[in-house]
């Protein structure tokens, strides 16, 4: 989350999609009624299903599932040729006057530096065009056609309401009503924040969904004030804990990322993760990196991390390749995987690729699944015909199920039940 649940009540407009938060975060759902009645705002809601988040909307329109980044690039489309922008904040603090090189550039749905063998693309190919003095060259004008601001127009102007309108299933005045609301939020004295949830995080574009809803935020102006923001409804209990406290695979704690087995020396690994400066005086949270960085080695070993020895960096592990939740069905599904615990996760109706998922899931020896309802993935290997159509003969795995309670305290410590990672101490009352 960009903002805190609290500051939703700052908003003058709440979007919500990909998620249905007076449903499933009924926490933080209030916040956005405490902003309706104070302040007067209006909630919005892009959804597929006739949510109760739906149901207490200023404004609700359908979309078909999966067609998110079109109905986003059609509001990009509209706040541009409409010129509903907040023109001195887009200047000031985002990237939409930097020049970049003619190398660029996009053709037949296929970006510049694609090696079609390797099914990836060179980046080097974007980059900024760079001055004498090493700095970004830039045109406050917005004017060049070769600058972020007139690439990006070009790219969207794509994004018609015919468009939007015959991929999404959006009725075009629903699509016109919601590009409306949203760009009276381009005001100065006017902020939107959008909540998401699985709903587009969970999507095999979910990266590029958050992407587009992020600069329309930068476009209207709402990023890093009070009240905006791009804000995801985390779900089990742990969801922001995981990351916060390093129990993702490739990260420490702060979000900083671990170091590859390619990067066995402090400075290159730093290098790697501190972003370069593209204007003068240029203010930028990532540039800190080095000072976190020795900051959490001081915590972890105090005086024994000291600059002679890179501040214990090689008593760190490191990684040779991703290990996060896409790999590891990856590798089950390549059968190099025998068992799985499962706590507090449906991978069968949160990851990408159900039918792939599944077949994984039949490659392993055993399989734990451990929740207080009663999921999908437990039932992976039942023939529901049409509902989940499986190959039962296939499935090889004996199954185990531990039902869990959501809550539960044992010797002075609270247990989620979602997760296995406990705190110490008593929770908030």
């Amino acid at each position: 989350m960009t903002n805190n649940w609290v500051d939703i009540k700052n908003a003058d407009l709440v979007l919500i999609m990909g998620g249905n938060a007076a449903e499933a975060h009924p926490c933080g759902f209030k916040w956005v009624t405490e902003a309706k009645e104070k302040r007067k705002a209006k909630l919005v809601v892009v959804d597929p299903r006739f949510t109760r988040s739906a149901a207490v909307a200023d404004f609700y329109t359908p979309l078909r599932t999966g067609s998110d980044i079109a109905f986003l690039g059609g509001v990009i489309n509209y706040l541009l040729s409409k010129d509903k922008i907040h023109h001195e904040y887009v200047r000031a603090y985002t990237n939409a006057s930097f020049v970049v090189k003619g190398d660029f550039a996009f053709n037949d749905g296929i970006f510049s530096g694609y090696d079609e063998e390797k099914r990836s693309y060179d980046r080097s190919k974007w980059a900024y065009e760079l001055g004498p003095d090493g700095f970004a060259v830039v045109d406050e004008t917005l004017t060049n056609p070769r600058c972020v601001y007139q690439l990006l127009k070009q790219h969207y102007s794509r994004y018609t309401t015919e468009m939007v309108t015959r991929v999404t299933g959006t009725p075009p005045d629903g699509f016109l009503k919601v590009c409306e609301l949203i760009a009276e939020t381009a005001a100065p004295d006017k902020v939107m924040t959008i909540m998401y949830a699985l709903g587009w995080t969970q999507h095999t574009t979910g990266a590029q969904i958050i992407r587009t809803m992020a600069m329309i935020q930068l476009l209207l102006g709402n990023i890093g004030r009070p009240g905006g923001g791009v804000n995801a409804l985390r779900g089990h209990a742990n969801v922001q804990g995981i990351t916060d406290q390093n129990l993702i695979t490739d990260t420490l704690p702060g979000y900083i990322k671990i170091g590859s087995d390619k990067e066995q020396e402090l400075q290159a690994y730093l290098e790697a993760r501190t972003p370069k400066l593209l204007r003068p005086n240029q203010m930028n949270y990532g540039q800190n990196t080095p000072k976190f960085f020795v900051s959490l080695m001081k915590a972890w070993f105090g005086g024994a991390a000291t600059a002679e020895n890179d501040f214990g960096y090689h008593w760190l592990p490191k990684i040779d390749k991703p290990y996060d939740v896409l790999h590891m069905f990856e590798r089950m599904h390549q059968g190099q995987m025998n068992g799985f615990i499962c706590q507090g996760f449906n991978p069968l109706a949160a990851v990408s690729h159900r039918a792939k998922v599944a077949a994984a899931l039949s490659n392993l020896k055993f399989l734990v699944v451990m929740d207080p309802l009663a999921t999908e993935t437990p039932e992976f290997g039942k023939d529901d015909g049409a509902v989940n159509k499986v190959q039962t003969p296939e499935r090889r795995n004996e199954e185990l199920r531990r039902p869990t309670a959501c809550v539960r305290r044992i010797s002075s410590r609270w247990w989620s039940g979602f997760r296995a990672r406990p705190w110490s101490g008593r929770l908030p009352s």
